[in-house]
């Protein structure tokens, strides 16, 4: 199946800089939403305290909700619709915990049914305490690193055969993240610390590849948990799972082009960098949009279809398959002509070639 016809040539990397634009725009307004925000809005599973679902039989307002839980003493608490307007349903959330038994229960029915005059359901009780949601929030952090850390592993070594210098660098920072995290330091800064050692490290190691490909999942990362701080959404587990698997998800693709940059490098060794690059995009486009295609609308069925637990699951992924699937065009495969004109050189030329530029086969 063929969207678009073989022999396409799209000027991508001609327009790079106006990608690289585009892409800063994002990641500053995405950066400014979080400061704004003080982080994401971190749902009870990060956050701790107490989540209520309740149900009426017909429609209520809001307010006479409210007026039942100050009358049942929850007074203070975030109140907000949930679903679609027809069902009724609210979310009542706490930051505390809650003495949550069946004369919890049947004192809030009693107080929300009298404030109403509809006839409340609870549908769920949810309840975290604080200590525990800081360990889900440290927990989901440190997966993220790793899941990038091990990324740039394998990177490295599938395309420029330097496992040892990847894996002894991996190490250092696996070590270093260890021992830094037993010193009481705050976790998001030390990963973040983390992070920007490990570009500088692969800089200097001139790993392009692996550069390429991370400063592309960081750049998914960073724009979708953004877009869904802006929009005000709950961080929450299943959205932690949804941005590794975007993580997978825009690397597979990634992989699939640098794969065609380094057959295109080896076969045309006399050609300029640029048209090599150039060329194995528009060679693997295709196949890069069908299958975002194809993995949207399975998305957009989920989140039409999947009911309002699965929603915001979806909803993070079909960000993060458009994110990624630009990213894959216009930040991970322009960053390997960056980063040839700005890693310290080596050798007499003063620029150390990728592996298949040189024209020889690849181990």
């Amino acid at each position: 199946m063929e969207l678009i016809k073989p022999g396409i040539n799209i000027d991508f990397i001609g327009k790079h800089k106006i990608g690289f634009i585009i892409s800063l725009v994002m990641i500053v307004a995405c950066i400014v939403t979080l400061a704004v925000n003080r982080g994401p809005n971190y749902g009870i599973d990060f956050a701790g305290g107490t989540i209520i679902q309740v149900r009426f039989d017909a429609p209520v307002e809001i307010n006479d909700v409210r007026s039942g839980l100050d009358a049942a003493g929850l007074s203070g608490v975030s109140l907000q619709t949930y679903g679609a307007e027809y069902q009724n349903e609210f979310l009542v959330r706490t930051q505390e915990g809650l003495a949550t038994g069946e004369e919890f229960a049947g004192t809030l029915t009693s107080r929300l049914a009298e404030s109403t005059g509809a006839s409340p359901e609870i549908r769920r009780v949810e309840m975290v305490g604080p200590q525990v949601g800081e360990t889900l929030r440290e927990g989901a952090l440190f997966a993220m690193f790793y899941a990038l850390l091990f990324i740039t592993i394998y990177i490295s070594g599938r395309f420029e055969m330097k496992w040892m210098v990847s894996g002894v660098t991996a190490g250092v920072l696996i070590g270093g993240v260890v021992f830094l995290s037993r010193l009481q330091l705050s976790i998001p800064l030390l990963i973040l610390a983390a992070i920007v050692i490990t570009l500088v490290l692969f800089w200097q190691l001139r790993l392009r590849y692996a550069m390429g490909a991370v400063v592309a999942l960081l750049h998914d990362v960073t724009i979708t948990v953004g877009i869904f701080t802006l929009l005000g959404k709950e961080f929450s587990l299943p959205v932690v799972a949804a941005l590794l698997t975007i993580i997978g998800y825009s690397l597979n693709d990634t992989i699939v082009v640098f794969d065609r940059i380094r057959e295109n490098l080896r076969l045309y060794s006399t050609r300029v960098l640029e048209k090599n690059i150039n060329n194995s995009i528009n060679e693997t486009l295709n196949r890069t949009v069908l299958t975002s295609t194809t993995t949207l609308m399975v998305l957009l069925s989920l989140f039409f279809l999947g009911g309002d637990i699965i929603r915001d699951f979806a909803f993070t992924l079909i960000i993060g398959v458009l994110v990624g699937t630009y990213s894959s065009i216009f930040v991970a495969s322009p960053m390997l002509l960056l980063l040839k004109e700005t890693m310290p050189p080596t050798g007499e030329d003063g620029y150390e070639p990728l592996e298949s530029e040189t024209g020889a086969a690849a181990p």
